[in-house]
């Protein structure tokens, strides 16, 4: 009795109750919405331009608040930078190479207006950075375009 029913549920999960048994209701099963698998495509990274790279350095502590050239007001705790050219809102991986350090910063400022700096970046990126002991590094820079 026990055996029976087992054998009755086989054909629901897509199995023959027997060797000789018709399996075209097999092969037209459909598994329910809920059970089905979506292949989902994952997004897209965006490619990375490498562009002149330089010498970096951040923002000391009493910009913070002040108004940067974008019109928003400048954030230690941010990961922003100030290029003199970018596109406000850019992208830009910025990479210590000397210990192999990277942080994706977003353009909302101009400047450094200091001879040699390539890029100023916010506190928070300078320590992800390791720049904070020195104040300033070489840097190498990519844009970050989808």
């Amino acid at each position: 009795m026990v055996l029976a029913a087992c054998v009755a549920c086989l054909p629901l999960s897509g199995l023959s109750a027997s060797a000789g048994a018709d399996d075209s209701a097999v092969e037209s099963f459909v598994p329910p919405a809920s059970e089905q698998v979506v292949d989902i495509a994952a997004p897209a990274l965006p490619t990375a331009r490498a562009i002149a790279g330089g010498s970096a350095s951040y923002y000391a502590a009493k910009f913070e608040g002040r108004r940067t050239a974008s019109g928003e007001p400048y954030r230690a705790a941010e990961l922003t930078a100030a290029h003199r050219s970018l596109p406000f809102g850019s992208l830009v991986r910025v990479t210590n190479p000397s210990n192999g350090k990277s942080v994706t910063v977003r353009i909302n400022d101009r400047g450094p207006f200091t001879a040699g700096r390539v890029i100023d970046v916010s506190r928070t990126a300078a320590q992800e950075l390791g720049l904070i002991a020195r104040g300033h590094a070489p840097v190498e820079l990519e844009v970050l375009e989808d």
